[in-house]
This record gives structure tokens, C-alpha cells and sequence, in this order.
């Protein structure tokens, strides 16, 4: 297991990427913050408090899982449990950006977004991911992202939070 990121990295990331937010949104009272279950969840509620200290302004949050959105659901081991969306925010005419930990094959951020257009018209859809993996089987990517980390298929990046795990840190490993 190889250390690529440290809880003080982590923290420099969300924080650099919260003003980065603030600068490009400008008014962020059209801006809603969505985190993907399960760690982007967590990654999103710690951007918004960020971007709210920095502002001043409150910033619309939700959680959305997009697991029966997915396309890939066939090659799945068990049938998938119904969790969400459960953001019940209206999405017209919004900037919406979408959290999570790790951007792999894209496949995720089809999901969240055909999830997030079922739920209004938004003016324009972003995403954060913590970790860019760079193997990208669609033309969506990451407008902001702490790292982008070359790794082989046979890699798995474990991106471990407080909340869930007790630390803050974010591992490359060989997959099982």
C-alpha cells in the first residue's frame, strides 16, 4: 500500500478547490453542491463548509446516489439496493456540482449526471473528485480534481475519510 495523499494534503485540496469555486461561481446562490454516496457525501459536506467560511453565503447541499443510473449494472454481483437520489433540490437553470472520491472509467459521472438531469434542466453540471485515475471510457471529466494519478487497471485507489475510517488518507493498492 502506497500513501498518496495525507489528511493535510486532503484538506489543502478541498480548500484550494473551494475557492476555486467561489472565483468561477461568483454569486454562489445559484450553485448546488451534490456528493455522491458514499465518500463524496463527505468530501462535498466539508467543501461546502469551506466555501461558506470563505463567502459567506450558504450553499445548497444534497446527497444523490446514482447506483441505478449505472450502465453496467448486469455486471454487478447483487442486485443493487434502492438508496436515492435523495436530493430532493430542483435543478433548473442551477450550476451543479457533483462530488466524489475517485473518477475511473467516467461510468460514475454518466450516472450522477443522467441522475441530476431527471431531477430539472441545470444551467451547468461540474465535477470534484479527489482522485483522477485517467482512464476514461467517456468523454466526461473532472473540472477540478486534487490529484491526477496515472494507475494500472490492476491498481485500486482506497480513498479512507474520518467519518467512515477514522483517518484521513488515500492509498494506491493492487486489487484482489
Amino acid at each position: 500500500m502506497k500513501l498518496i495523499m495525507n489528511a493535510q494534503e486532503i484538506d489543502q485540496t478541498i480548500t484550494r478547490v473551494a475557492t476555486q469555486v467561489i472565483e468561477s461561481h461568483k454569486n454562489m446562490e445559484h450553485t448546488y453542491v451534490i456528493g455522491l454516496r458514499t465518500r463524496g457525501e463527505f468530501i462535498a459536506q466539508r467543501l461546502v463548509k469551506k466555501i461558506q467560511q470563505f463567502s459567506g453565503k450558504e450553499v445548497p447541499f444534497g446527497v444523490m446516489d446514482a447506483t441505478l443510473y449505472r450502465d453496467d449494472l448486469s455486471m454487478a454481483q447483487s442486485a443493487p439496493i434502492l438508496k436515492g437520489p435523495v436530493s430532493t433540490l430542483d435543478f433548473d437553470d442551477k450550476k451543479v456540482l457533483i462530488v466524489d472520491d475517485v473518477m475511473f472509467t467516467a461510468r460514475t459521472a454518466r450516472s450522477a449526471l443522467y441522475c441530476v438531469m431527471d431531477h430539472g434542466r441545470p444551467a451547468l453540471v461540474e465535477f470534484f473528485v479527489l482522485i483522477d485515475r485517467g482512464h476514461n471510457e467517456l468523454p466526461l471529466y473532472a473540472r477540478y480534481k486534487g490529484k491526477e494519478i496515472p494507475t494500472f487497471r490492476s491498481e485500486r485507489v482506497k480513498v479512507c475519510l474520518q467519518e467512515i475510517d477514522d483517518e484521513d488518507a488515500i492509498y494506491i493498492t493492487q486489487a484482489q
